[in-house]
């Protein structure tokens, strides 16, 4: 790590700078691992003993250690046990959809400490604030927590907030969240930071942060849910897009759909018409297998799960996961050719409920369609996947405010 030798005060390379360098990445080690020794984090970091020492009784004093226990197994004395302090920040999300908003609160080790679900339906931004404020409360109480006690919130939606006019684009489906001053009642209604940010944007930061896609820089993610979307990661940063619309590729236009126009009017689009969850239930039929339409998502999720359970003996599930596989990959070879990515992670209930049967057929598929060939794997975070990237994405930003001990 570091080295703490002398220079001009004020500029970099001074022992403060330094110091708070090495304190950064002793706090970074501590999130990996939970709980390490004084001589383990030296070892870990190139720092001698006492300096070790000294950085750990410095982090102690500014609360964001503390001493959780003594090691065993070993011949004299424990040595000291250090942790993060968990209590030291806490950060929020929220996950928004047209049915209900989902909120939790996570202390600074990631650990969620408070969730609650608001159902909702009222229009306007009055409405939208008030439940946003409702659901925000809620999680905090079941933390037992205030308001006061949160640092920072992001907000998942669907769509994007468009960076021009601030109003959100691409979510006709989302009642009350339109208003051109929505944004500035949040401000003013909220006594923390809050970001916002496109819900399958969020689903790829945490498949970056914790998922299948960690180490990677280069990435896309297919969400198909109650509608398809994507999230494109490149050289390590998420792709918006000039407007927020990067990954709206639900509007793709595609082969084997007519071409659907006023998209945004639609709310609907080639792929997503192609290859959405309300295919599902009309290939089921085609096949021979008798199935309700509605509701698109539960019929579509339970056929799916059913397909790929017993794909081997029944053709005709055989056949259902052979016919969406290639719609699945007539849109993606689409992304590819402008992308080329690496890796694409599927996700969503309807990718998740096909598993590995669905997944394999789509790999397969897209190496006929298109010219490079990543590879395709299934979703690692596939339980509240928006939600658990908002509270990374909110941690992220929290932990860089209060593991500076620069200032």
């Amino acid at each position: 790590m570091a080295d703490t030798s002398q220079g001009p005060p004020g500029v970099p390379g001074t022992p403060r700078v330094l110091r708070a360098m090495n304190d950064r990445a002793a706090l970074d080690l501590l999130l990996e691992h939970g709980t390490l020794s004084r001589t383990r984090i030296g070892k870990l970091t190139g720092l001698s003993k006492p300096t070790a020492s000294q950085l750990l009784a410095r982090l102690e004093a500014a609360g964001l250690v503390v001493v959780t226990g003594t090691s065993a197994g070993r011949p004299g004395p424990g040595a000291q046990l250090y942790s993060l302090n968990a209590q030291a920040a806490y950060a929020a999300g929220l996950d928004v959809n047209q049915h209900r908003i989902r909120a939790a609160v996570a202390d600074v080790t990631g650990a969620v400490v408070g969730e609650f679900e608001l159902r909702t339906g009222g229009r306007g931004a009055h409405g939208v604030v008030r439940q946003v404020g409702a659901a925000l409360d809620g999680a905090v109480k079941a933390a037992g927590l205030t308001r006061g006690d949160v640092r920072r919130l992001v907000i998942g939606t669907p769509g994007a907030f468009d960076p021009a006019t601030g109003r959100l684009r691409y979510a006709s489906h989302l009642p009350g969240w339109h208003s051109p001053t929505l944004l500035e009642e949040l401000a003013a209604a909220l006594p923390m930071p809050f970001e916002y940010e496109n819900d399958v944007n969020l689903v790829a930061v945490a498949e970056q942060r914790l998922g299948a896609a960690r180490g990677h820089a280069d990435f896309a993610l297919l969400w198909n849910e109650e509608g398809i979307g994507a999230a494109l990661v490149l050289g390590g940063r998420l792709h918006r897009g000039f407007t927020g619309g990067a990954g709206e590729v639900g509007f793709l236009p595609v082969p084997g759909t007519p071409l659907v126009r006023q998209v945004t009017k639609a709310n609907s689009g080639g792929f997503q018409e192609l290859a959405g969850v309300q295919a599902v239930p009309r290939l089921a039929r085609e096949v021979g297998i008798d199935t309700p339409e509605h509701p698109y998502v539960e019929v579509a999720n339970a056929l799916l799960t059913r397909a790929a359970a017993v794909e081997g003996d029944d053709s005709r599930y055989a056949e259902l996961l052979d016919r969406y596989a290639e719609r699945l990959a007539t849109g993606l070879a689409s992304l590819v050719a402008v992308l080329d990515p690496e890796l694409i992670v599927l996700s969503g209930g309807v990718l998740v409920a096909g598993g590995e049967p669905l997944r394999a057929r789509v790999q397969s598929e897209l190496a006929d369609l298109a010219a490079s060939r990543p590879r395709l794997v299934l979703t690692a975070v596939p339980e509240s996947p928006v939600l658990r990237g908002a509270l990374e994405s909110a941690l992220a930003t929290t932990r860089d405010e209060v593991f500076d001990t620069s200032r």
